[in-house]
């Protein structure tokens, strides 16, 4: 079985049937990743020598693919898999004690991790993040102190462990560090919970450090290169997103589709209606177009391409393709597709914050200017 038909089957026999439930409760069980462990999900596009199934970019999109198609939505994708974005930095690294503390044991489904980075005041503005890390040794060792706050924080309710980007140097990019705090750390709290328009069972939360001892020994890679390392992950974690944009467009329009061959108005089907046939088509071309797109620059990222702006513009194709097919698709489902608990209305939603996480569009876009020379 392909990584396609793994996502495929695991989605209709695992997921679906508590997926509206899972909605309503603002969270997935824990259960779901000792379930995708088993089963090899979580380990796709990870190397096997550090608790992965091996395969790369390619067979991760793939497998997410196959789940979208089977009805997978955007906020479940995002609080199964968050360890995409809260195990990169630790592996990258190359620390063995890091990775079998850390990755190991998320990768077998015992564990669940998040990243923290965008603060209150430093959302897509990276170097201007302020909580703090502050170097000191006692009779217990060396240690960092870490002050500050997180918002926006994927699985944050849920995670055992937070690879959390803190200022330990100067203002800027340079005095950048990722530390790993783990959970019932003194002093590290979840604050606040946030209920969101959308990633309804994708658990979101605000964090808080009030004098956290963490041992020096979590921090991830050398201290003042945690930007250099942020910015290299965030290319897979935008194409990412894109996959989720075209991958729940795709969804939308195969509902939609088969919504217009059964509903009959004044007489005849809707798809009948040269003005829906021509909808659908529409929403076709998008979905294409984007999958072309992002798995083009995904196979480049892969063959080893600088790819930073490419993986902006992927993401904003990608974040396109979502918000027209899923509108059009509530529009043709009428009154049903308006409904809560209906999945095209799920989509919609979910569509919403494609654009913003991960990235704003207008930043990505201005970063993309400037890395494709048209910037003065």
């Amino acid at each position: 079985m392909n990584a396609h038909e793994l996502g495929a089957e695991f989605t209709r026999r695992e997921i679906l049937p508590h997926l509206q439930q899972w909605e309503d409760d603002g969270e997935v069980p824990r259960a779901l990743h000792r379930a995708a462990a088993e089963h090899g999900l979580l380990g796709v596009g990870i190397a096997e020598d550090v608790g992965g199934s091996g395969g790369d970019l390619l067979d991760s999109i793939d497998l997410q693919e196959g789940m979208f198609a089977a009805g997978a939505s955007s906020g479940l994708m995002a609080a199964l898999f968050t360890h995409g974005i809260a195990l990169p930095h630790i592996i990258a690294s190359g620390d063995a004690d890091l990775i079998d503390r850390f990755v190991r044991p998320t990768l077998a489904g015992e564990t669940i991790g998040s990243l923290a980075i965008t603060e209150p005041d430093a959302g897509s503005d990276v170097a201007s993040i302020r909580t703090t890390a502050r170097r000191g040794t006692d009779a217990d060792g060396d240690h960092y102190v870490v002050d500050g706050t997180k918002t926006f924080i994927t699985s944050a309710g849920r995670a055992d462990f937070v690879t959390v980007a803190v200022r330990t140097g100067d203002a800027g990019h340079g005095g950048l560090s990722l530390l790993v705090v783990e959970k019932g750390t003194p002093g590290f709290s979840v604050d606040r919970t946030l209920r969101k328009m959308g990633w309804h069972c994708s658990d979101t939360a605000e964090l808080g450090f009030a004098d956290v001892r963490v041992p020096a020994a979590n921090l991830v890679g050398e201290e003042g290169g945690g930007f250099v390392v942020i910015a290299e992950q965030f290319v897979v974690e935008r194409l990412s997103l894109a996959v989720h944009g075209y991958g729940i467009a795709g969804r939308a329009l195969d509902l939609t589709a088969a919504y217009c061959r059964e509903r009959t108005t004044f007489g005849k089907p809707l798809i009948a209606n040269q003005v829906v046939r021509h909808k659908l088509v529409e929403m076709r071309r998008h979905v294409e177009m984007a999958r072309a797109h992002v798995r083009d620059v995904a196979r480049r990222h892969v063959a080893g391409e600088w790819v930073v702006a490419e993986a902006c513009l992927a993401k904003q194709t990608g974040c396109e393709a979502a918000a027209y097919v899923c509108d059009q698709a509530v529009q043709l489902h009428g009154g049903t597709g308006y409904l809560h608990g209906t999945e095209v209305e799920r989509h919609y939603r979910d569509a919403r914050l494609l654009p913003i996480g991960g990235g704003a569009t207008e930043v990505l876009t201005d970063l993309a200017a400037r890395l494709l020379g048209y910037a003065s």
